[in-house]
């Protein structure tokens, strides 16, 4: 009787344990508070991390996905002319840049939603499938439309595919081994960016542009069988996909999706045309200017309303790790942008570089790139903090624009080549650190949201300052070119393009107008080192965190 009665006993204490612990408040239950990560029952995850051929899988997976990405970025560059000749196109040279930029950007800060309520690998492997999609379409195209149309879908594709990649990684790793992972995904897939010119010279060179689009098809297979196979853990618990489908007009904001979009398109469009094919004072380009700022503001008055279940939570976004994260790492990366578009154009038109050759002349800052991407990621997680390589990062970027705004016909070899090594490992030091910022101060279930918001950051400011950049360097040759070869016709040299102008003047004027080409490209770097700038001074609004005491808390 006395063992019975100490039984029951027993389970009754059990029973009352077990009801206080699930009315204990979240932070008590393990449940993510913004500052840590779960501990308690959601502790389990540790369990679910992926490790061995799971993680390589995964690892490798993704890293191919965004190497793809970024290439198809900038691999178009140097294919562009024999597109325009071979559609006689001339006049669409800027939507083949601009149709990926639109449908990039309308989607991007949705797929941060996608990523919340659908399952990371799917959503993954869907966006790379629209985005093989879209390569396809371009490969086959038989006219320019037709390949505008197929940028526009890779662009949409392309939308979801780097912070998912993050948000994968974020729930199929630990804190601790996240800075030396996504230093190796950013760095193998930055590579993309600047290798763009390279391969695509290449291919065009070689075989035919088609191949700067056919080239992301193969790899498709590769990644569908590395990744289907493989279970990735979830940050937070996703419903259902039925019962998602079932509510999704709230579950995602469509609403707000519907206003953003039409904004973000009308702007890129206004930048896409002003001064181009529309003066900066035409009627089309101030109401596309208008349409975007009256969509903008309604956009904003209802992700007021939406509160936390808004596209952009504003209870998010207010946090300074956030928006300063937002707009270093948007300067840190539109920056480099601009000199992945404009070193080439330095190579080709001032040296008279091949295309393939002024792809080989980036190697220095593509190699300094890589290696410290993958060291101060090592780093990061051994010393804990990332502000300092933030600032240091910042600091190189700037002063290596500054220098490369001293560019001209006669800069020697081993100078341009120590510039770019001083920009490539700044660059590489400080890619990351946004994303572990962001990582590391917002709890789980909104890890995927500003992920999404980093990634519009890259996009949507690489798309404005080009936009900057090309103005900067047109109106420069416009006025430049007077002063140092006034019998030249500043439009004839313009529409020549940076690999043709040569064959348009007299040998007597090259050295005059190479000195005005130059001197336009190095305005683009004043732009770039301001960018520098600008990105030490958000950096700081980071915060001094160690990443590691998150790390330790989990294990808790």
């Amino acid at each position: 009787m006395a063992s019975a009665s100490s039984s029951s006993s027993t389970r009754r204490q059990s029973l009352e344990q077990g009801e206080r612990e699930n009315m204990s408040p979240p932070s008590e239950k393990g449940l993510d508070t913004g500052t840590n990560e779960p501990t308690g029952p959601a502790a389990n995850h540790e369990e679910q991390w992926l490790t061995g051929f799971k993680l390589f899988s995964v690892t490798a997976a993704i890293t191919l996905v965004c190497l793809l990405i970024m290439l198809d970025t900038s691999i178009v560059a140097t294919a562009i002319p024999r597109i325009t000749s071979e559609f006689h196109s001339l006049a669409d040279i800027g939507w083949y840049g601009g149709a990926y930029q639109l449908g990039s950007a309308a989607l991007q800060l949705l797929t941060g939603k996608i990523y919340m309520n659908f399952s990371s690998k799917w959503t993954f492997v869907i966006f790379f499938g629209i985005f093989e999609l879209g390569s396809l379409l371009c490969g086959v195209a038989n006219s320019s439309k037709m390949l505008i149309v197929g940028r526009a879908v890779a662009g949409a594709g392309s939308s979801g595919i780097m912070n998912g990649a993050f948000t994968i990684l974020a729930g199929g790793v630990p804190m601790a081994k996240r800075p030396t992972l996504m230093g190796f995904v950013y760095g193998v897939s930055n590579l993309g960016l600047v290798m763009g010119p390279l391969v695509g010279g290449a291919l065009t060179q070689y075989t035919t542009w088609r191949w700067c689009f056919y080239i992301n098809l193969p790899v498709g297979g590769l990644v569908a069988i590395m990744l289907v196979f493989v279970d990735i853990p979830e940050q937070m618990p996703k419903p259902k996909a039925l019962t998602v489908v079932r509510t999704l007009h709230s579950k995602l904001d469509l609403i707000g999706f519907a206003l953003f979009a039409p904004a973000a398109i009308e702007l890129l469009l206004a930048l896409q045309y002003g001064g181009f094919q529309f003066a900066w004072n035409s009627s089309q380009i101030i109401g596309l200017f208008c349409g975007a700022g009256v969509t903008f503001i309604g956009f904003l008055a209802w992700e007021y309303y939406k509160g936390d279940e808004a596209m952009i939570p504003f209870s998010m976004i207010r946090k300074q790790t956030v928006w300063t994260s937002s707009l270093s790492y948007g300067l840190l990366m539109s920056q480099l942008f601009c000199l992945s578009y404009y070193l080439p154009v330095y190579f080709q038109g001032v040296k008279g570089a091949t295309p393939l050759l002024s792809g080989v002349y980036l190697l220095p800052s593509i190699l300094g790139q890589l290696f410290t991407s993958v060291l101060s990621g090592w780093l990061v997680g051994r010393v804990g903090y990332y502000l300092p390589f933030s600032l240091i990062a910042a600091v190189m970027v700037t002063i290596a624009n500054g220098i490369l705004s001293t560019l001209s016909p006669t800069t020697s070899i081993g100078e341009w080549v120590g510039y770019q090594v001083i920009h490539g490992v700044g660059r590489g030091l400080g890619m990351q650190m946004p994303i572990l910022a962001v990582q590391n101060t917002l709890p789980p279930a909104q890890i995927s949201v500003a992920m999404a918001l980093l990634m519009f950051s890259q996009n949507f400011g690489g798309a404005l300052f080009l936009s900057f950049a090309e103005t900067i360097f047109s109106n420069s040759l416009k006025t430049l070119i007077p002063e140092y070869a006034p019998s030249v016709n500043p439009e004839t040299i313009i529409n020549a393009g940076a690999t043709g102008f040569r064959r348009t003047i007299s040998p007597a004027e090259i050295t005059h107008v190479l000195v005005a080409y130059s001197k336009s490209i190095d305005r683009v770097f004043y732009m770039t080192a301001g960018m520098g700038v600008l990105c030490f001074v958000f950096s700081w609004g980071t915060g001094w965190k160690d990443i590691r005491k998150k790390n330790e808390v989990s294990k808790a």
